[in-house]
């Protein structure tokens, strides 16, 4: 199938054409149905008499069903896409990314989305499955898996998908607590991740920024002191990565301390330690949670996130950690070997 698209792309280029944008019509709407065919459109940037013309010729190949709620795919639409996955990868030109961003990086592996987040926000659910069925493929008996908060990890959860029991498997926060939003929190996604893998786990109820006396008082205490050294022990890590702009006001940091990170040229943020562009620690808030030392020795260390404006931020990290798996979105992934 791969070397008949090769031949096609000589021959008949626009026949690849074609059929890249009817393969990103029915991705769309299996990620997003049921969708009308504005509402389409506009998620891929093309005009509604294009997208008609499309959709109605996916309609009479049985590919998705039409209704007033909006466009579904059917089964034999799912099937298609499960098969032209990879096909489409390589005549996108996806594969060859990937091999040059992970070189580029010195990285583990890279896997990518095609598109772009920042013009198409659904593509975090295709970015999040893709991470989902990467984590269940590693994931391994009596492993210890710790996961970050954020949104993009609570999509990540949601994500999972699974029927086999890992009943001696037990996942925990990476973390504590950060900012307000309770459905985001690390504690939330592990109860998730751990419900949909049929897992054990354990919650850890502090504030992710404390003092340094506060640390070490409730560190001391027996279920928090066990939770945090499962932490340190866990095999797997999946995480996402934060703007350092963006992360000093998610975290309420002072004005002068805020001043004091970005005066530093800070770039991103991880488990609380900013990072500049060499990949140099600049700042380091009292965290509770995953340290640099267990972040560099984990079996398996998975990074998802999706936007133009995180690549910058995870250049650095990857420079720290060179065992990482990275999920995102196409344009980031092009952003990344921009900004060299």
């Amino acid at each position: 199938m791969k070397n008949l698209l090769k031949i096609q792309q000589k021959l008949i280029p626009e026949v690849v054409e074609i059929m890249t944008k009817r393969y990103l019509v029915l991705r769309e709407i299996s990620l997003n149905g049921p969708i009308g065919r504005r509402a389409l459109a506009t998620n891929l940037q093309n005009s509604e008499r294009v997208v008609r013309t499309e959709t109605e010729l996916l309609k009479q190949q049985g590919l998705i069903d039409v209704d007033l709620k909006g466009m579904t795919i059917t089964e034999e639409g799912r099937e298609l896409l499960r098969d032209l996955k990879d096909v489409m990868s390589d005549a996108m030109g996806l594969n060859e990314l990937q091999e040059e961003v992970r070189q580029h990086l010195g990285i583990k592996k890279v896997v990518l989305i095609p598109g772009s987040y920042d013009n198409n926000h659904s593509l975090l659910k295709d970015i999040s499955k893709q991470a989902a069925k990467y984590f269940l493929h590693v994931i391994k008996e009596d492993d210890i898996v710790s996961i970050a908060g954020g949104s993009t990890m609570l999509e990540f959860a949601k994500s999972i998908k699974s029927d086999k029991k890992y009943n001696s498997v037990t996942v925990v926060p990476a973390r504590g607590s950060v900012g307000l939003d309770v459905e985001t929190q690390s504690n939330n996604v592990v109860a998730e991740v751990s419900k949909n893998i049929h897992a054990n786990y354990k919650l850890l109820n502090v504030p992710d920024q404390l003092c340094e006396e506060s640390i070490k008082t409730l560190t001391q205490e027996p279920e928090i002191k066990n939770t945090l050294e499962l932490i340190k022990n866990s095999n797997v890590l999946v995480f996402s990565i934060g703007r350092a702009d963006e992360m000093v006001k998610r975290r309420k940091l002072s004005d002068e301390k805020a001043k004091d990170i970005m005066n530093k040229k800070a770039v991103g943020e991880a488990f609380g330690h900013y990072f500049n562009k060499k990949g140099e620690i600049v700042y380091k808030l009292n965290t509770v949670g995953i340290d640099m030392e267990s972040f560099k020795n984990k079996r398996e260390t998975i990074a998802v996130f999706a936007g133009r404006k995180k690549a910058e931020a995870f250049i650095p990290i990857s420079k720290i950690n060179k065992n990482i798996v990275l999920i995102t979105d196409e344009e980031s992934a092009k952003e990344i070997l921009k900004l060299g």
